[in-house]
């Protein structure tokens, strides 16, 4: 029956993309990013160089979009071939109904891309709908982070510039080799990366002196160049 094809890949398409968006924030970016970032992929319709940038140069990310682009031509060709379908009476939802009641045939179609035009207008409302959303997200989220399908960071690019720099943020774990040290002994400098500010609970420290020392649950804004803070100090 192509109306509930067309119905099941609809809702399908919006759990992936929310899906595709909890995983690329999982990866360290901002949640204002990948929600587009995540329907650009699985659409297809690309993003802007910086942002195809934050993409290209992770290999989860890469994997991620991916997936996604892989998911949503296969999911848009279903739509379409779906849609079609429900416009053919031959192949219509309410074929026995008409049969029945004797409703002429090209009123079915009719009635198909009625049912189609409610189901985007009841999907459009849920996606709006803030609680609901946030619900189904934390839902996934949990899902996801208990099959361990993607491995989340500390790590969160806040501003990506040209050449591969960009300021990041770092959530430093006890592990990391920067910890317990004070920024000179890190030898950040040598990484081509300068720690601009850091937050220490209510505290913030900005410019930080090569004395300052860099403690767990410490969190350091940085600028440098962002393979070397993503491979170099978000590591255990």
């Amino acid at each position: 029956m192509p109306v509930m094809l067309f119905i099941i890949v609809l809702a399908a398409s919006f759990i992936i993309v929310r899906i595709g968006a909890i995983a690329f924030q999982l990866t360290g970016l901002e949640w204002s990013q990948v929600k587009f970032q995540s329907l650009s992929c699985y659409s297809g319709t690309g993003f802007t160089t910086k942002e195809a940038e934050l993409i290209t140069t992770d290999k989860q990310r890469r994997r991620i979009a991916s997936i996604l682009m892989v998911l949503g031509n296969a999911g848009l060709v279903t739509l379409i071939a779906s849609a079609a379908s429900a416009l053919n009476p031959r192949q219509a939802f309410l074929t026995t109904l008409s049969e029945s009641f004797k409703i002429p045939d090209y009123f079915v179609p009719i009635v198909n891309l009625s049912i189609i035009v409610i189901a985007l207008y009841i999907l459009y409302k849920i996606s709006v709908n803030k609680k609901l959303t946030e619900k189904l997200t934390k839902a996934l989220r949990k899902k996801i982070l208990k099959r361990e399908l993607f491995k989340p960071v500390s790590f969160e690019e806040l501003l990506l510039a040209t050449g591969g720099y960009g300021v990041a943020r770092i959530d430093v774990c006890e592990k990391y080799p920067v910890a317990n040290k004070t920024l000179a002994q890190s030898e950040l400098r040598k990484m081509d990366v300068t720690v601009l500010v850091i937050e220490r609970q209510d505290d913030t420290i900005p410019n930080p002196a090569a004395e300052q020392t860099i403690l767990a649950d410490d969190r350091l804004i940085c600028f440098g160049k962002l393979d070397n803070i993503r491979n170099k100090i978000c590591i255990i």
